[in-house]
């Protein structure tokens, strides 16, 4: 029996188009040059919850590959040429589905949802009805409480060679959303070197919705150290301030004249450890920027690798980006 979906309908886009300072070199991501990302696909083939998990692969005509996992429906590897053609991995991932099940910092490059960042004492009510998600980052919910998306395993589909979509249906009340939420994330490698993800929702029931992706990028490589040396533009006037629990306050704020201001090229670390209330309470950057664009295809952001050249072009149709300068990462993780 079919199941009607009528009351909602969310396609959300999202778009990083990878180059490098330098004219790109195309070479085959098995040649010589190849740098990190080295995955046995043994170690991915695991049992989660009685479901199947693999490894997927993606590429396009240039040579770009991505690896990605139905556990989470995440990333684990993106390889892209440096300015000297090296194909080099920009986001940071692990080695096995060991590694992800075990590490306490579950999201690398994962599908996040039903809510991307923090909800105030997990609590929201839609239409005056209250409700209560799982608290799991103090008294907040974060990324969506105890076993979100990132801790599921997907239905997977290889549309084609450069294409992976990943399906997800979310039971109405679990981790105490309300409705039966039908959820499709397509990554799509294209001609232009850009990885493209589409994320595409139904639901029979009023709910708070918020996906992302939860990629690490070190456009220096993985394994090359931390990326306060990357200069990034984000094109954004505006930030959301945070109260010390990382919860926005409510109010826009100007970014100019503060450590919060990249609407021209900057130094990451360069104000990393100024002394802003802001960035004592994030231990760093962990903000939401508030985009200057609209429409379908709004500029979020530009980042450069220092030492590799590799620029990275960010996209959405969405108002808002996050950047988190990896404040919370301990090195513990191989």
């Amino acid at each position: 029996m079919l199941k009607k979906y009528f009351n909602f309908y969310l396609v959300v886009a999202v778009a990083a188009i990878f180059a490098s300072c330098q004219t790109t070199v195309k070479t085959d991501a098995n040649d010589s040059k190849l740098v990190s990302a080295t995955l046995d696909s043994l170690k991915f083939d695991s049992l989660i919850d009685n479901r199947p998990v693999k490894l997927y692969q993606i590429k396009n005509k240039n040579g770009v590959t991505a690896n990605l996992t139905n556990y989470g429906a995440r990333i684990i590897s993106l390889m892209v040429p440096d300015k000297d053609g090296k194909m080099t991995d920009v986001v940071v991932g692990l080695g096995s589905i060991k590694e992800y099940k075990e590490t306490k910092t579950p999201y690398y490059g994962a599908t996040i949802g039903r809510y991307g960042n923090r909800l105030a004492k997990g609590k929201f009510a839609i239409d005056g009805v209250s409700y209560q998600s799982t608290q799991n980052n103090g008294t907040n919910m974060l990324h969506g409480g105890v076993k979100g998306f990132h801790d599921a395993v997907w239905n997977a589909s290889l549309l084609n060679d450069s294409t992976l979509q990943f399906n997800y249906i979310s039971k109405d009340g679990e981790m105490g959303f309300p409705g039966n939420l039908d959820i499709a994330v397509t990554y799509q490698l294209t001609a232009d070197n850009a990885l493209k993800i589409i994320y595409d929702a139904t639901t029979d029931k009023k709910t708070v919705l918020n996906l992302t992706n939860h990629a690490f990028f070190n456009l220096n490589g993985e394994g090359s150290g931390n990326i306060l040396g990357h200069q990034m533009q984000i094109f954004a006037n505006q930030y959301t301030p945070v109260d010390s629990l990382l919860i926005p306050t409510g109010v826009l704020a100007n970014v100019k004249f503060t450590p919060f201001d990249f609407t021209s090229l900057e130094v990451i670390g360069k104000r990393i450890e100024a002394k802003d209330q802001q960035l004592i309470y994030g231990k760093g950057y962990d903000h939401n920027y508030v985009l200057s664009g609209s429409g379908s295809k709004i500029a979020a952001a530009k980042v450069i690798g220092d030492k590799t050249g590799i620029v990275m072009d960010v996209y959405t149709d969405q108002p808002g980006i996050q950047f988190y300068s990896g404040n919370f990462m301990n090195g513990s993780n191989t």
